[in-house]
């Protein structure tokens, strides 16, 4: 049997150091909490290289005595908490002890503090939990942190942490949510030496919401402040016009603590239930205050996750407190009588398309059994055998026969439309009925999935351009992704600040709302899926097709329908749109017949 032995100092602090300090952020997250328990009104967080080589967090709390600092770094020695009995009413952010003794553990750290009564500050280093000095200097009231060269004492550590750009958009997201917990409190984040975002610590969150996320939503916002039994629920919520397709906007706090709790989510996502479309989430900064000894923090080294001690009750709170507050609105978007006048755009050298193309191709459709193909002229065989066939699916029985081949073209009959989107076709015994928007959209996405391989993609000059605010997260989603939004004919520049400027669009979608199917495109980018990054960019091209398709209740000639089909019909699988919604279904004339009682 192998010996038991008692672990050094060493390796029990680079064990605990590994449950509670993951990557960058984590440290970042540690430190404002400090800052934040030691009663500051200003934090400054700046890092270099995703935090990676520099982090350092300056706040103007109360600082720490000389006689405390050595204590400060020891594992389990906090300030904030004296027994066990005092973990059922914590009301810091902070109460473990692990904080600074993990950090010093795997990294190389100089702390530069000094209280209000004393006259000059201390400057103390230490270096893998060894000490390395400590000087008296003279700095202003407040505390001061430097960590440099995380996990240099931990390789592997080290090496699976992810890009300095990952890394730092990690904790651009983690303030900018500090931030949010806090109006309170001025933060400043600073990364790679330019102000990322500067918050007045004034109280007001609609401010804090226009600084973070943009005009475009701050002006969406509703007031929530309820209060109930052991519970009071304060913040904002979105206007479902604000809605994302990810949670990424989903803010929530308990006690002032960011934390991550599906019971929170899901409560406040039932709560729009009724008010969102499906796979959509809504945006929302709320605090829930709840009393000490109803909700557990001590769950886990991190302290994101917490327990409620009657959470069917809460859950039903929160999202009843959501359902009332946006039954109170007026939802009904507001459309202005005049509007004031837009510059038109420039006209460009690319021709803008009608709505569909007057050219198409129809490709004879040969039946596999060798008795239809003998009644074809032989050169007509030729050409069928250099054309892609179609794979004849159940329902479109239509295709045993080769509709729309070079000697069939004139034998259909478009007889009309009905409820503005179906158009209705005799073609020998059958009634086909297509869905204008659903055949549309399949022509669409093919269209653009062939030039987005071959990047052949045609674009159109936005003038003046659209003008996109981002949150730090689609900011790295964008550097990250940048090629694949110029491979679908996105050209994007920097507009300052947190804002983009999209100059081209494709050609295909011009008009269709670019701003929103360019967000879509980076919600999707910025959720952690498990499918591939290119599966996900043809989803999006997808539902970018869908909403330039033509819609129904819309119109078309018949010359348009004839085009379209014909465009149709060229694709390897024509029977479908890309959500597997069937654009063509059939109706013999015997079933017909049947349902008259001609045949019994």
């Amino acid at each position: 049997m192998a010996k038991i032995e008692i672990l050094s100092e060493e390796t029990i602090d680079k064990i605990a150091a590994g449950e509670v300090i993951e990557r960058p952020s984590s440290v970042v997250k540690e430190l404002v909490e400090n800052a934040i328990d030691a009663k500051a009104t200003a934090v400054t967080v700046e890092i270099k290289e995703g935090g990676i080589t520099f982090i350092r967090v300056t706040d103007n709390g109360e600082g720490i005595e000389k006689s405390q600092i050595k204590n400060a770094f020891c594992r389990h020695a906090t300030s904030k908490l004296h027994d066990a009995s005092e973990l059922s009413a914590i009301e810091t952010l902070g109460f473990r002890g692990e904080a600074l003794s993990s950090i010093a553990a795997v990294s190389q750290v100089e702390l530069i503090t000094k209280t209000k009564s004393e006259l000059t500050g201390v400057r103390y280093t230490i270096e893998g939990a060894s000490e390395k000095g400590m000087e008296e200097v003279g700095v202003p009231t407040g505390t001061t942190i430097l960590v440099k060269n995380l996990f240099f004492n931990t390789p592997v550590r080290r090496k699976f942490l992810k890009s300095p750009i990952t890394e730092g958009s990690y904790i651009y997201e983690l303030c900018e949510r500090m931030a949010l917990s806090k109006p309170d409190v001025s933060f400043r984040f600073i990364q790679n030496g330019q102000v990322k975002f500067h918050t007045s610590g004034n109280g007001d969150i609609s401010e804090l919401v226009y600084r973070i996320y943009g005009k475009d939503i701050a002006k969406e916002l509703i007031p929530v402040n309820q209060k109930g039994k052991d519970i009071f629920i304060h913040g904002v919520i979105g206007k479902p016009s604000v809605c994302r397709s990810n949670r990424n906007f989903e803010n929530y706090f308990v006690n002032g603590r960011y934390i991550k709790s599906s019971l929170i989510s899901k409560a406040v996502e039932e709560g729009y239930d009724a008010h969102l479309m499906q796979h959509k989430f809504p945006f929302f900064i709320l605090n829930i205050d709840v009393s000490p000894e109803n909700v557990d923090v001590n769950v886990h080294p991190t302290k994101m996750d917490v327990r409620f001690s009657n959470g069917e009750y809460f859950y039903d709170y929160i999202s009843s407190c959501i359902s009332t507050f946006l039954k109170m609105q007026e939802l009904i978007p507001k459309v202005a009588l005049t509007e004031e006048k837009k510059e038109e755009p420039v006209p460009v050298s690319v021709k803008v398309p009608e709505p569909f193309e007057e050219k198409r191709n129809i490709i004879g459709l040969i039946k596999e059994n060798e008795s239809a193909r003998s009644t074809l002229p032989q050169n007509n065989i030729i050409k069928a055998n250099q054309a892609v066939y179609v794979k004849q699916p159940e329902q479109m029985s239509l295709f045993d026969t080769p509709f729309l081949s070079k000697e069939a073209e004139y034998d259909y009959q478009i007889l009309g439309q009905v409820f503005d989107t179906y158009w209705l076709i005799s073609y020998h015994d059958k009634l086909l009925i297509v869905d204008q928007h659903a055949a549309h959209e399949k022509v669409k996405y093919e269209r653009l999935v062939k030039h987005f391989k071959e990047k052949t993609l045609e674009t159109q000059t936005l003038n003046p351009p659209v003008i996109v605010s981002l949150s730090a997260k689609e900011q790295t989603v964008l550097e990250e992704y940048g090629q694949y939004f110029e491979n679908l004919g996105f050209t994007v520049e920097d507009f300052g600040s947190n804002e983009i400027a999209i100059r081209t669009v494709p050609l295909d979608l011009y008009g269709q709302n670019e701003k929103e199917m360019f967000l879509s495109l980076l919600d999707e980018l910025c959720s952690d899926m498990p499918r591939g990054r290119q599966e996900l960019i043809y989803e999006k091209i997808a539902s970018m097709s869908c909403k330039a398709a033509v819609k129904g209740n819309n119109r078309l000639s018949e010359e348009e329908v004839k085009a379209l089909i014909g465009e149709l019909m060229t694709l390897d699988n024509p029977y479908h749109c890309p959500h597997g919604r069937p654009t063509i279904i059939s109706m013999t004339k015997y079933e017909l017949e049947k349902k008259f009682k001609r045949i019994i």
